[in-house]
């Protein structure tokens, strides 16, 4: 497919049209202008799986390791974003959020968070049990830090115009099947309708797929995406929260737990928990494809990462199944919740890699060979430092192709 003296359709082609795909469009044409971008999604329109699916929150970058590409980027990236959500008149807001600490074992774990945001330069105020109710009279707890720079935006929104403005070519209701690299030529892929698409270099941003893209074009990306569903519901009495209230999180896990979220509409969304998928996009119990839960439970990592974690596991598990078990980990924060309060609400799908000894990749992963770029582990916060993350693809995916950056 790929031969010598053949025409490319474009410079760099990437695959998938989630803000993280749009984001290095629009980075890699504002590098380098002139610089041709093709764009593949398989919807029939952007981000609509994990950008589309989350709880729209700018992450201050408060939770992530010092020196960690998520503290970089999300530090960063939420700064961008307010900035980008100004400049085009996105619908957003910088609400501040309380991290709440509602058990004693909590409060070593509150005083790191500190710390942490401290070293990753996120100003917090910590706060007593008394203080609390000053930013949200109905929450309880023995201790809370406010994070004042986290906030919300349509990062839906914000991906269209990433697409608007890039420039690039974007396809959607375009799925990728076959793919045919060669390192001294350049990458051409075989789209579901039959047509070819011939590129310098490939851009695997696929989220959800990205490690069967990695495989397609030839590369062993040494993890495997096992899908994890984050399950949510609507307060039916919105007025008991203001902003954004969390719990501490369990430093084992990349989950941020069972939080609330009052979103630009003024509605309050409780979630997500986390909860196995039975598919890549297994929205629902009810969604089970056979070939991708295979995958899952082919891959050793799946299995150790289940024996170390089965506790934590079995709770969340309960809670997808049982109201009630839901309930209780709300009204740990909000006492004044009751079952009555939660309404079912759509579910996102986090697309996490696992390694093959059962460790949850903490960090952002970007992997390259010859003329490919793979993102294989970009899930939260990506949204809210995909402006950054945009860019460190795009350098590393200029330098591939030989060219200078037009700021460098």
């Amino acid at each position: 497919m790929v031969r010598a003296g053949t025409a490319y359709d474009c410079d760099v082609l990437v695959i998938g049209g989630g803000i993280v795909g749009l984001s290095t469009a629009y980075a890699i044409t504002r590098a380098a202008p002139g610089t041709r971008v093709t764009v593949l999604e398989k919807e029939p329109g952007p981000a609509r799986h994990q950008t589309g699916r989350n709880s729209g929150v700018i992450h201050s970058g408060i939770y992530y390791r010092p020196g960690s590409l998520k503290a970089r980027f999300a530090a960063q990236g939420g700064a961008e974003m307010v900035k980008f959500c100004a400049e085009y008149d996105i619908a957003h807001a910088v609400t501040g959020k309380l991290i709440v600490a509602t058990r004693r074992d909590e409060l070593p774990r509150l005083h790191a968070l500190v710390q942490r945001g401290r070293e990753n330069g996120i100003p917090v105020r910590e706060l007593g049990a008394a203080q609390i109710g000053e930013y949200e009279p109905e929450v309880r707890g023995l201790a809370a830090i406010h994070v004042a720079t986290t906030g919300v935006c349509d990062f839906v929104a914000v991906a269209r115009r990433l697409a608007d403005a890039s420039g690039a070519d974007i396809r959607y209701g375009t799925k990728v099947t076959y793919i045919d690299r060669r390192p001294d030529l350049g990458v051409a892929v075989r789209t579901d309708d039959g047509t070819v698409v011939r590129g310098r270099v490939l851009v695997n941003c696929a989220g959800l797929h990205c490690d069967e893209i990695a495989r397609l074009a030839g590369d062993e990306p040494h993890v495997r995406i096992v899908p994890f569903r984050g399950e949510y519901y609507t307060l039916a009495r919105p007025d008991l929260v203001r902003g954004l209230v969390y719990p501490v999180p369990d430093p084992a896990f990349p989950f941020l737990g069972v939080h609330l979220t009052r979103g630009l509409d003024g509605s309050v969304h409780i979630g997500p928990n986390a909860v196995p998928a039975l598919a890549r996009e297994g929205y629902d119990w009810r969604t089970v494809r056979a070939r991708e839960l295979y995958s899952t439970l082919a891959w050793p990592g799946s299995w150790r990462m289940a024996g170390r974690h089965w506790r934590y596991g079995t709770g969340e598990l309960h809670r997808s199944f049982s109201r009630t078990a839901f309930t209780r980990a709300v009204r740990r924060l909000l006492p004044a919740a009751t079952p009555d309060d939660l309404i079912p609400t759509p579910a996102g799908v986090r697309a996490q890699a696992v390694l093959r000894d059962g460790t949850l990749v903490d960090d952002f992963l970007i992997q390259e060979g010859p003329r490919t770029v793979h993102v294989l582990n970009a899930p939260s916060p990506a949204a809210t430092a995909s402006l950054p993350i945009g860019r460190e693809i795009a350098q590393k995916t200029l330098a591939a192709i030989g060219r200078t950056p037009a700021h460098a």
